[in-house]
């Protein structure tokens, strides 16, 4: 039913040893929520906890998610109005300071620089060096392979088959030496003497001593160390050690079945002393309480959640009330002050002052282009008289005035764009 704590039988627990079996089997353990809702596996602690936890994290959480929001909603005008441009400024401040000045370095300073190094470099280095190799070592290179070529490989070649032939002449009469020298030693000297050696020698030296000296030893080895010592493993040694190992063996089963009691009376005690109560204060203790604790904080945590969403529905219609009200207290006066007023006046201004400023300063100006056109045009007559004066009337005659400069004409082989030319053609 749902509301109703279950009640679980207790755990049995299989222990081995002491002859104490005591068997266990733990009932599955139930999921996390049940089909009927939030309540319907937590029972009646659920429903007393979730109401004031919901209310207490719903006071608690609205205060800090409106600060939250406002928060957000100036940070992000100080962004639009504040960071933005600021980081322009320091962006276009670093590159004038940082990246700049080493462009320019680099462009107008080092890359001359550095082509100046490379022409001095090639003009004083590479090019007398590329002078000295052409003009002087390759010929001189050439020179020296075609001596090797055509003169010292002959020669060594020749030297190398004249020292080749004397070699071998001398390396046969040699041979031929040294075979019959060593020939004659060996049947004249060696097999003589190893022959009286091995017959005179050594093998009357090697009946000696092994009838007089091998066989006695190994007699008195065998009588009076082998035998001695065979006889002591088998009637002393052999006995000894068979009683010391069923000594050995004695006194480790003992040591064993002490041990044994010991291990198993410490067991027991560490089991009725530690286990025991261990497995009580788990069971009757810690288990409950963690139930508790985590139908609490996930209470806790489901509030908490439920605080902050309904806090954001909260915020977000201040923020709407907010709004309307700047709207309505700030925004519309401003704009009807803008339009009724503001707007009016300014076209006032401009049909009785602006107008007739700008078309005052618009005569001025016209009157003004027109004194400088027309002292422009008397210039422009004086310098024609003068040069009618000093150099006579033109043959073709006075081009038309115009206000565009004329484009020279171009320079032939017959002719010349000069004014002192054409008089001299005159």
């Amino acid at each position: 039913m749902p509301g109703v704590p279950r009640i679980r039988p207790a755990p049995r627990r299989v222990y081995v040893g002491m002859d104490h079996v005591e068997r266990e089997k733990r009932p599955a353990e139930p999921s996390g929520r049940g089909p009927g809702g939030d309540g319907a596996s937590g029972g009646c602690l659920v429903v007393a906890i979730r109401m004031p936890v919901r209310i207490v994290a719903l006071v608690l959480v609205v205060p800090v998610r409106m600060a939250w929001d406002a928060l957000a909603a100036a940070g992000r005008f100080l962004y639009r109005t504040v960071g933005r441009p600021a980081g322009r400024a320091l962006a276009w401040l670093a590159r004038a300071v940082c990246v700049w000045p080493f462009v320019a370095l680099w462009r107008w300073v080092l890359v001359p620089a550095g082509r100046g190094l490379a022409w001095l470099a090639r003009v004083l280095v590479v090019v007398p060096a590329g002078w000295v190799g052409r003009y002087l070592l390759a010929p001189l290179g050439r020179g020296l392979a075609w001596l090797y070529a055509r003169v010292l490989t002959p020669v060594g070649r020749g030297a190398l088959w004249l020292l080749g032939s004397v070699g071998a002449v001398l390396a046969a009469v040699g041979a031929g030496l040294w075979t019959g020298t060593v020939w004659l030693v060996r049947y004249l000297v060696v097999v003589p003497v190893a022959w009286a050696v091995r017959y005179l020698l050594v093998v009357p030296v090697r009946w000696a001593v092994v009838h007089l000296v091998v066989v006695p030893v190994r007699w008195l080895v065998r009588y009076l160390v082998v035998v001695p010592a065979v006889w002591l493993y088998a009637r002393v040694l052999t006995p000894a050690g068979r009683a010391l190992a069923r000594c050995a063996r004695g006194v480790a089963r003992l040591a064993g079945v002490i041990v044994a009691g010991g291990v198993t009376a410490l067991l027991w005690v560490g089991r009725i002393l530690l286990i025991v109560p261990a497995v009580a204060f788990w069971r009757w203790g810690l288990v409950p309480v963690g139930r508790v604790l985590l139908v609490v904080g996930r209470e806790v945590g489901e509030a908490l959640g439920h605080a902050w969403r309904v806090a954001g529905y909260v915020s977000v219609a201040v923020g709407r009330f907010l709004a309307a009200l700047f709207r309505w207290v700030v925004v519309e006066p401003v704009r009807w002050v803008y339009r009724g007023v503001l707007t009016p006046l300014g076209h006032v201004v401009r049909d009785a002052v602006l107008r007739p400023v700008a078309e005052a300063a618009r005569g001025a100006g016209r009157a003004a282009r027109q004194a400088v056109a027309a002292a422009r045009e008397t210039v422009r007559q004086a310098r024609a008289d003068v040069r009618r004066a000093l150099f006579g009337e033109h043959p073709q005659g006075d081009a038309p005035a115009s206000r565009e400069p004329r484009r020279p004409a171009g320079r032939t082989l017959d002719g010349s764009t000069t004014a002192l030319t054409h008089l001299t053609k005159d």
